[in-house]
This record gives C-alpha cells, structure tokens and sequence, in this order.
C-alpha cells in the first residue's frame, strides 16, 4: 500500500533545498502520495517550538551551520552559494505562490515551481521577496501568469495559515519536515530513513 507524505518545507530553508530533489525521487520511486505544505516558519512555527532566526543564534551555531551546508553541497554534489545576496528573505509570497500551483496545477507542478524558488535563492542569486521574479519563475516553469493574482487570494492565505497550523499540531518544528502516517522526520539528512519507511509500506 502507497503512503502520503506530508511535506513541510520552507522555500528558502537551504536544507529544503539540499533535500528537494531527492525527496521527490524517493516519492516517485516508492509511489508516495505528496501533500505540498509551504509553512510560515518563522512568524508561525518558530515562536511556539523554540526555533530562532539565523541572525539571533549563537555565533557558533552560525559558524557550523556553513560548515554543514559546505559538506552536504559537496556529498550530494548540488550546487550552493553558502551566503546568497539575497537571504535572509521573506518567503511569504513564494509560498503562496507554491500553494496556488498545488490548488491549481496540482502536485507535480507544485514541486516543479518548489525546485524552481529553491534554486532561485541558494544557485541563482534572484529575490524570491521580489514579485517580478515570482512572476519570471512561473513563466520559466510554463505555468500561466494567472497564478500571481490566484497566490494573492483569499483562499490561498487562508491555506497557507492553515498548513501552518497542521504543521504545529503535527510537531513540526523545522524545514524541511515529512510526515508519514504521524511519524516526523525532520531534515534532509534523515531522507534514508523516508525512503525506509516508504518502501515499508
């Protein structure tokens, strides 16, 4: 029996992005269902789990989290500049616009467009806060132009404080985070074990 994933992710969390395509491989391979969960990380799941802005941890947590990305950039050989001009970055409209295409387009497209924003801060230099370039990624990925008015509805919002609130309740306390049948796996590191668990069944 396929399982569903549920997949919380930040679209600027550069271990979302060390993980995404992975993630999707493994998805695909064992027939995974995938709900895409952009959530609202640091004004929503932070201040009721304990987590801090990259800017308010302690320096050496700072210093290691380079480290970390440096490693894995080279292990999974994926590309990623370790302080991209554009971050921090608020990432609110990005994951609307990621919710729209799930809404819209469905699951695959939502991923494509999650590859898309992921690679648009940590290879390619571009402002996910900048709606021109929200709008040049959709066009990028075929999408139509459409889904910049759709990621600014009412039942977009409403989704996306919504998704927030599930991955609160789930346990959720970073990104990324995939949830199979109430089990947490938090981080890209620990994708060994989704894909476990998926062949499991």
């Amino acid at each position: 029996m396929s399982l569903t994933v549920d997949y919380y992710l930040s679209p600027h969390s550069p271990y979302t992005y060390l993980g995404h395509q992975r993630f999707c491989e493994i998805a695909a391979a064992a027939g995974a269902k995938v709900n895409v969960l952009p959530v609202d990380l640091g004004g929503k799941v932070f201040p009721v789990s304990g987590g801090l802005p990259l800017s308010k941890r302690a320096p050496q947590r700072q210093a290691y989290r380079l480290v970390e990305l440096k490693r894995f950039s080279a292990w999974l050989n994926q590309p990623i500049n370790l302080q991209p001009k554009y971050f921090p970055v608020n990432s609110d409209d990005a994951s609307q616009l990621i919710i729209a295409v799930d809404m819209k387009d469905g699951t695959e497209a939502a991923l494509r467009i999650t590859t898309a924003v992921l690679r648009a801060v940590w290879v390619e230099e571009r402002n996910i806060a900048d709606l021109a370039v929200l709008q040049a990624l959709v066009a990028e990925q075929g999408l139509p132009a459409q889904r910049m008015d759709d990621a600014h509805s009412q039942a977009v919002h409403e989704r996306y404080e919504q998704d927030s609130e599930a991955a609160i309740a789930a346990g959720v306390f970073g990104a990324p985070s995939y949830v199979i049948d109430g089990e947490i796996f938090w981080g890209q590191d620990r994708l060994d074990f989704v894909q476990r668990r998926l062949q499991q069944g």
